[in-house]
This record gives structure tokens, C-alpha cells and sequence, in this order.
């Protein structure tokens, strides 16, 4: 979980990026909502996607000499009880929506009304225009007597840009609660390779598989997490293969690529490892031998501020040596909230790496006359290099 001095230094490095003339912020998209106060619907809960919205004021909170200022959790009854932890915010708007006795009304209406209920705040608000509805700003106008704005200019570049664009860059450099978040998915992402290397082999099925890797991935979590992902098998005749599992039996020969998330809280680990089913061919080993040099030759860039492409370019070249062709899908990605993220390593990008950017590295090549391979490990950039996330045992075999 966040804890509540990573949530209002998030806010305080937002309001330090907006200029003086906002004095407001109205934040709509669940996951950066649960960026700056924690709140996360739980998403194996009755409430699994309903939201809530969250007001910023620049000034008014509870111990604002840290220059979070306050920030005010507007939802409706179910939702605000949804919570998966707790939530770091001054003050909650509520209003019910489901009492047990009377019909229900539009529940996002309820949340609208929430809103409305801290009445007026005047100067300008900025709203996450790629999340806020039209109904949103009826109630800027209307009942919290604000200027609603959709963009503002950056202090810095003098560029236009909106809420949403600045708190998706904000997100890329990871504070120590949320790289804490990650390390716990990491772990139960770590326990479920391990359980594949005793579950996958000739006559099991994809679906069997996917189930012991969600269980292990569980037990070590302590909790449910939602596991997503590949979990296919490639062979002769088909290179490549991905997407959930569709119970196919797993076949002597096959080449099985399990490249999947854990997600807790928002949060999410992704990597990945290549098992032979049965006993290896010489050349699949060779396949996978070129993979993980890859993988190698990527790590030997990572460091703040070196180029994206760089990285893509040192992977790729390794398999363009070892005569595999060069890699046909980015060499990594950013990781965090979203899947992928900024900065994305690919031939064209225009991306550099950051100090607490937190990546991945999945070189991988496919052929219709050997199967596919992909492996994968997740890192938090440094000044100096990189600090590994993921401990699975990167191997075709046990």
C-alpha cells in the first residue's frame, strides 16, 4: 500500500508544477486518484469500477507546510466504504446511494453530488479533461463557483499541457512506497515461476498452469492479486503465441512463454521466463542462450539518462549476431500503474531513462521452425545503473 508521506509528497510535487494561478484541481482517473490518497476501489469488491473523485485545493489542509495542501475525497456511500486500505485525504464528501430500503438513483450522479456538496472554492480549477465528464464541469460552475480549466502552462517549457499529461510524467520516477508496492508483487510474481518449473510439463494444460502460478502467486502475496498475461505454448509451425490460457495441452517439444503480471493495488510486476516442455532441441537452446545474452547486453545500459533506443539497440544486436534477426517488439517499458509506460525501449524512441524509472527488459525471438523465446527481468533505475526487482530463475529447465 502507499503510505500517507509518499501520497502528499506526490501532491506537493504536483502543486510545484502547476502555476501560481491554479488554486484548484479536480482528479477523475481511479488510478491516479489512488497516486495521491491511496483510495483504490478494491477491485474484487461489489464496487469493482465505480470511482471516486478527488478535489485538490492548494492551500487549506491539514499540516500544509509540506505544500500538499488539502485534498477532499468526493463518492458515494458503496464506494467510499470500498476501499482497498486505508486513504490519505483531509475530508470526505459523501452522499448515499444504496440504503438497503429505497431504489437506487445514477450512481455517478451520486458522485457528482458528493462534489457539489463542498459549495463554492472561486479561482481556477484544472480538470483531468481525459477522465472529468461534461457533468463535472456543471458543477464547477454551478455549485463550486470556479473557472474550470482543461490545460495550463508548463513554468518550466512554456508548453500547454493537461493535468492528465503531468501527473502520467509524475508518475515515471518512483517514490520508496511505491517501488515497496512493486517489490511486493515482484515477490508473488517471483513464487509463481518457481511453481511453473514443477508444473509444466507434456499432457498439463494451459489452464492448469495459469491456475498453480495464481495460487502460488496468492499464498506468497497474502492476499488476492489479479494475474494477467501470456501463457501459451509455441511449437513447429507456430513462432509466436500469447494471451490468456485457452486449455490446450501442453505438447513434448513445445516451448511454453510465461509473461505475466501481478497486480496489487494498482501496482504490477511483469516478467518473464520461457520453459521447454519436456526435453529441449540443441537449437532451442541456442535460441534461448541468445535471449538471455540479450537481456545481458540491456542491462549493461541501463543507467539514468541513457537513451531508450540505446537499450533496444543493445538487445537487439546480440540477436542479430547470433543470427535470430533483430528483435521485432520493444526491448522493455516503463512499469508501474499502467502497462506499457513510459519510457519505451524501441528502435525510433525518443525516451531517455530517469534515476527511479522502474523497467523492464524482455528481449525475445520467434521462429515457426524452433518455437519462441522471451525472457524478462523488471529494474529501478539509478545514477549509476540499476537496482534489480525480480529474482525468478531465468532457465529453460529445472
Amino acid at each position: 500500500m502507499l503510505s500517507e508521506s509518499g501520497c502528499r509528497q506526490r501532491r506537493a510535487k504536483l502543486w510545484a508544477r502547476l502555476p501560481e494561478s491554479i488554486t484548484a484541481a479536480i482528479v477523475a482517473d481511479p488510478r491516479h486518484v489512488s497516486y495521491l490518497t491511496n483510495f483504490r476501489v478494491q477491485p474484487l469488491s461489489f464496487s469493482r469500477d465505480e470511482r471516486a473523485i478527488l478535489l485538490l485545493e492548494r492551500d487549506g489542509g491539514s499540516a500544509d507546510h509540506d505544500g500538499a495542501g488539502k485534498a477532499t475525497l468526493a463518492a458515494d456511500n458503496f464506494t467510499a466504504k470500498s476501499a482497498d486500505g486505508e486513504a490519505f485525504y483531509d475530508s470526505l464528501l459523501e452522499v448515499p446511494w444504496y440504503d438497503h430500503v429505497h431504489s437506487v438513483t445514477n450512481r455517478d450522479h451520486a458522485t457528482f453530488a458528493a462534489l457539489a456538496k463542498r459549495g463554492s472554492i472561486g479561482g481556477k480549477t484544472l480538470l483531468e479533461a481525459e477522465w472529468c465528464p461534461a457533468m463535472v464541469g456543471e458543477v464547477c460552475r454551478d455549485s463550486l463557483k470556479t473557472d474550470a480549466e482543461l490545460h495550463f502552462q508548463c513554468p518550466a517549457t512554456g508548453e500547454r499541457v493537461s493535468l492528465g499529461t503531468l501527473l502520467r510524467d509524475l508518475r515515471r520516477q518512483k517514490l520508496p512506497d511505491e517501488i515497496e508496492c512493486l517489490n511486493w508483487c515482484m515477490r508473488a510474481g517471483d513464487a509463481g515461476h518457481a511453481k511453473a518449473f514443477e508444473v509444466i510439463r507434456p499432457g498439463v494444460t494451459d489452464l492448469e498452469v495459469y491456475n498453480a502460478v495464481a495460487t502460488a502467486c496468492n499464498e506468497v502475496a497474502g492476499r488476492p492479486g489479479i494475474v494477467y498475461g501470456d501463457w501459451r505454448s509455441t511449437r513447429r509451425g507456430r513462432g509466436k503465441a500469447g494471451g490468456l490460457p485457452v486449455g490446450e495441452t501442453l505438447e513434448q517439444g513445445d516451448l511454453f512463454i510465461l509473461d505475466y503480471s501481478f497486480v496489487l493495488h494498482g501496482y504490477r510486476s511483469d516478467f518473464t521466463n520461457t520453459y521447454a516442455v519436456g526435453e529441449p532441441s540443441a537449437r532451442q537452446r541456442e535460441l534461448f542462450d541468445a535471449c538471455h545474452s540479450a537481456l545481458k547486453a540491456g542491462e549493461g545500459v541501463l543507467k539514468a539518462g541513457a537513451k531508450a533506443s540505446a537499450v533496444y539497440d543493445a538487445c537487439s544486436g546480440v540477436l542479430v549476431d547470433a543470427g535470430f534477426g533483430k528483435l521485432s517488439h520493444h526491448a522493455g517499458h516503463g512499469l508501474g500503474m499502467g502497462h506499457p509506460e513510459p519510457p519505451i525501449e524501441v528502435p525510433e524512441s525518443r525516451d531517455e531513462l530517469r534515476e527511479n524509472d522502474v523497467v523492464t527488459l524482455e528481449p525475445g525471438s520467434y521462429h515457426d521452425d524452433i518455437g519462441g523465446v522471451r525472457v524478462e527481468h523488471n529494474y529501478r533505475i539509478t545514477a549509476t545503473g540499476y537496482e534489480r526487482l525480480s529474482n525468478h530463475r531465468i532457465a529453460l529447465t529445472r
